[in-house]
């Protein structure tokens, strides 16, 4: 019997001498397990070369090649941490996605890395798990979960001293073994800020009518006369995040929101959904927390999940009431359910800040004095001819707009603002049965899910196909040629909801709960536009983007019928260009469909890249074509169509200083996560430039994305 496979087999110890280890107190002889080293199975991959290999395909062939390169030595074997990544235990060895411990699954995965004979032997409390996913992709041989560990060598060794011998032979292995000689660890933003004014060596010094506090780490300054106005306009995560540093910094912050908070935007969305009353200025784009309110609630990133950056905002959510899942989950999300009291509770920090919170509080212009933002003029949201407006001055005025507020656009331009047009995407959001779903992915597991309360996660994906005309895809002369197509902001178990805020438009998104127990799936399907499409359409100006958007949530308004009834037809409809007479499936939209052809919809090359992308999406997913799934019209607000230029380091207007834009109405964010980092980022940057930031607290988060990148 393997002692791998038995813990109950009695092990005889030998004595191994070990040259004297300067580095370590421990005792010697230090004991040695024999044992035959045992070779980890290797997994075999479907055969699939150049542009047939799949996304993670060629990121392995990528991380095969730069084994090549030379690691690092490791200084010191027993000290820090060892970060043991991709550590595949079977589904049946898992107790299932929301155990995020150390199960005996995952610690005989540790000691085969290891080369330990007993894997019970190996204390739990050496381990942290740093991420779990579910990998059930058909090139594997079974599904798997995927870990990520950390392993405290020290702890690992005052637990149990045998290990030694084994960590002295562990070398780092790209992208599978790597060693940290300090763990990495980063509080969240308010523990972070915290801990930057306690230094109980720092003198008092006055200077400038500011008390200072000095020293070799200090990094914060304490006003003493007069305290900093700064307005944050928008709620939006970025926006309460630049509140959330500011105020932690000392200044006076005022958050303005045209929308509602969340209490009475759920009753907003309410009478939407239930009696078709859309509220200008609260409903499913503004409001407190921002369009990401009532949506999925995904903190799935791309600007680096393990940064300082991103974990401090993660570890913010967490202190906030977000559960301590979303720290590991590989794909986290929070779900309207549970983002609605988590903003309740950060909206209670804040006051408990002082910050003053002025909801239905619209901003409809600048206060602006010789180039310089003093202040800005606002009016009651429900006062449409702005006829009560208030002046408000401050010091410096944070722009935390989402990208509906397109208003706010046309008052930048009459400031002589540039605004820049930027590439976005538009397309149709599809819905499939969840079941469907399930199966294409997990095959015969899916009956594992159980409506997210089984033991794998509610099926998704992610598909991208790129356009080149080549492989049977449309004619180069098309227009849809050199165009991404992909899908965006899948929502397992969810549900389409409307995102209009104008009742003569039309346009659609997608929204789940924590559990993701609807019957539905669906996800958007766009293609990317620039402003070559803007013109073929005759819009033209800096708001060439916001035009082109209108144009199509218009048509799709009138295509619907009206009442924010919205036009669907079945994919096999669209794919072959007709319109069926027969009732389509039912649909998760509560405001009604009405079956219409989606290729009266768009110009046609944006049509033929959605067909042709869709035909490439069903080899990789079969099923994906059925007239079972449901498009519905439009998507068109996956990303704001204008970047506000900013100053890389200061985060300020290049031509209106006071202003600073963020956020993903400014251009430089998409998704929860990279908004709240912007804000952050842009909190720190304001603090700066009004002294009340001395030296660099953020240099621990790591260097904030580059201004013109966004990333979702």
């Amino acid at each position: 019997m393997s002692l791998l496979s038995s813990n109950l087999v009695p092990l005889r110890l030998q004595t191994l001498h070990h040259p004297p280890n300067p580095n370590r107190g421990l005792p010697y002889p230090i004991p040695r397990i024999p044992y035959p080293r045992s070779q980890t199975p290797r997994i075999l991959s479907a055969k699939r070369t150049g542009k047939q290999r799949y996304p993670s395909e060629k990121k392995k062939l990528k991380q095969k090649q730069k084994q090549t390169l030379t690691l690092t030595p490791v200084d010191n074997k027993f000290e820090g941490v060892w970060r043991l990544s991709k550590l595949g235990v079977p589904i049946h060895s898992d107790p299932g996605k929301d155990f995020l411990g150390l199960s005996p699954g995952l610690l005989q995965e540790i000691a085969k890395v290891l080369e330990f004979p007993v894997a019970s032997m190996l204390p739990q409390d050496a381990f942290s798990v740093v991420r779990k996913s579910f990998d059930a992709r058909k090139m594997l041989k079974e599904p798997k979960f995927v870990y990520t560990v950390d392993m405290d060598v020290s702890k690992l060794l005052s637990l149990e001293p045998r290990t030694w011998d084994f960590i002295s032979r562990l070398e780092p292995k790209l992208g599978l073994i790597e060693h940290m000689p300090n763990e990495r660890a980063s509080g969240d933003l308010i523990s972070i800020i915290h801990d930057s004014k306690k230094n109980p060596k720092d003198i008092v010094t006055t200077e400038n009518g500011h008390n200072n506090y000095s020293g070799s780490e200090q990094s914060y300054k304490c006003p003493t006369i007069k305290k900093t106005k700064i307005a944050v306009v928008g709620s939006g995560p970025s926006g309460l995040f630049a509140s959330l540093v500011l105020a932690e910094l000392g200044a006076d912050v005022t958050l303005i929101e045209r929308g509602q908070a969340v209490e009475q935007r759920g009753r907003d969305i309410g009478a939407l959904v239930v009696r078709r009353i859309l509220q200008l200025e609260s409903n499913f784009c503004f409001g407190e927390g921002g369009a990401g309110t009532w949506s999925d609630g995904k903190l799935v990133t791309r600007i680096g999940r393990n940064s300082g950056s991103v974990q401090a905002v993660m570890k913010t959510l967490v202190h906030f009431g977000a559960p301590k899942n979303i720290l590991i989950d590989g794909k986290p999300h929070l779900g309207t359910d549970r983002l609605i009291p988590l903003l309740r509770n950060f909206r209670q920090h804040l006051q408990g800040l002082g910050v003053t919170i002025k909801f239905g509080t619209r901003v409809d212009d600048l206060l602006v004095e010789d180039g310089h933002v003093v202040g800005v003029r606002v009016a009651d949201s429900r006062d449409k001819l702005q006829f009560n407006s208030q002046k408000l001055g401050y010091d410096g005025v944070v722009l935390a707009v989402g990208h509906s507020a397109r208003d706010i656009y046309q008052m930048l331009l009459s400031h002589n603002m540039v605004l820049v047009p930027k590439d976005f995407a538009v397309g149709l959001r599809i819905e499939h049965p969840q079941e469907l779903i399930n199966r294409i992915q997990y095959s015969a597991l899916a009956t594992e899910v159980y409506k997210g309360r089984g033991k794998v996660p509610v099926a998704d994906y992610k598909v991208v196909n790129y356009i080149n005309g080549e492989d049977g895809g449309p004619s180069s002369n098309s227009g849809a040629t050199g165009r991404n197509c992909y899908s965006f902001c899948m929502c397992p178990g969810g549900q389409v909801v409307l995102t209009s805020t104008n009742p003569s438009e039309l346009c659609v998104n997608g929204m789940s709960f924590s559990r993701r127990a609807s019957k539905w799936a669906n996800a958007a399907l766009v293609a990317t536009v620039s402003t070559k499409d803007f013109e073929t359409l005759g819009c033209h100006g800096p708001l060439a983007g916001v035009e082109f958007q209108m144009e199509f949530e218009r048509k799709a308004a009138i295509m619907g019928g009206g009442n924010f009834v919205v036009p669907v037809q079945t994919v096999t409809d669209f794919m072959e260009n007709r319109l069926s007479v027969t009732s389509v499936p039912p649909s998760s939209y509560r405001l009604g469909v009405k079956a219409a052809n989606l290729h009266e919809l768009f110009p046609i090359h944006i049509t033929e890249a959605l067909q042709h992308s869709i035909s490439t999406f069903d080899k990789e997913l079969p099923g994906f074509i059925t007239s079972e799934a449901l498009l519905h019209g439009v998507e068109t607000r996956t990303s704001s169509p204008i970047q506000i230029p900013r100053n890389a380091d200061t985060y300020e207007s290049t031509l209106l200083k006071g202003l600073y834009p963020v956020g993903e109405g400014a251009g430089y964010a998409g998704g929860i996560v990279s908004a709240a980092v912007d804000g952050m980022f842009a909190g720190f940057a304001v603090a700066r430039n009004f002294n009340l930031l001395d030296s660099c607290i953020e240099s621990s988060l790591g260097k904030a994305q580059s201004a013109g990148v966004v990333k979702y």
